[in-house]
């Protein structure tokens, strides 16, 4: 996969970048990731990048040259990139996204700053606004390291362990289950018999439950559109049941 970032503020994705699991994944060659300061591609003498928005109001405006001339040029070899504008007015990122997005070949992230973008900038230019949350950050080099991260995990061969990203929250649908290591009892708080038993079926059914548990009484809307199959709609009723009975 390719992956190139525009930003005013590049210096901001060094050490991410350079760590973790991100490092291994470009050490591995599964992700090339460039970030390019898009005020480079200003054509004018000064290299600014924004201006005073039209009908007057606060603040400054991302022009639309820069990041048009960018992204025209980082695709001049044919690719048909996504290219992805990072805004608080954009479809809240979910792991069905992550997981879309990591089917891409090439994928441009927009970080802007300031008051916002020229709105021509939206409709000749990006494929997808998105937004990491109901809240609003200084600009968007923070959630196109967030969106990044979580799209690079589930490429192939990333991960250590093939099933990590599949079993993860969120992308079965439920919360994971809980998880628990040596020692088995640590000052008197003990793992759950079941994980210790070496029953790999027993295994499955706690985990199963407590997800849904967990699902149940953390993030209950996703139960809303989430499709229980018939044991699970025993296992939430006695949950249900418990926690009535708990209040």
């Amino acid at each position: 996969m390719k992956i190139d970032v525009l930003s005013l503020f590049p210096e901001m994705f060094h050490g991410v970048l350079e760590s973790s699991i991100l490092k291994k994944a470009r050490d591995k060659g599964a992700v090339d990731v460039a970030v390019t300061d898009f005020r480079e591609y200003a054509d004018n003498k000064h290299k600014t990048v924004d201006d005073y928005p039209y009908g007057g109001g606060a603040g400054m405006v991302l022009k639309p040259q820069p990041i048009f001339d960018a992204v025209a040029d980082l695709n001049k070899e044919g690719s048909k990139a996504r290219v992805v504008l990072l805004c608080p007015q954009g479809e809240r990122y979910t792991q069905k996204k992550a997981e879309e997005l990591s089917k891409e070949e090439h994928l441009i992230f927009v970080c802007g700053h300031y008051e916002g973008y020229d709105e021509r900038i939206r409709e000749h230019v990006i494929t997808d606004e998105i937004s990491i949350g109901d809240f609003v950050l200084t600009g968007g080099e923070l959630g196109a390291l967030v969106i990044i991260d979580s799209v690079v995990r589930l490429l192939p061969d990333v991960l250590g362990n093939k099933a990590s990203a599949v079993e993860d929250s969120f992308s079965t649908g439920l919360l994971e289950h809980p998880h628990y290591t040596r020692p088995s009892d640590f000052r008197g708080m003990k793992v759950p018999d079941v994980l210790t038993s070496g029953d790999h079926k027993r295994i499955a059914e706690w985990r199963e439950e407590e997800s849904l548990r967990r699902t149940f009484l953390r993030r209950p809307d996703l139960l809303e559109n989430y499709e229980l199959s018939e044991s699970q709609k025993k296992m939430l009723n006695q949950i249900e049941k418990t926690h009535r009975s708990d209040v």
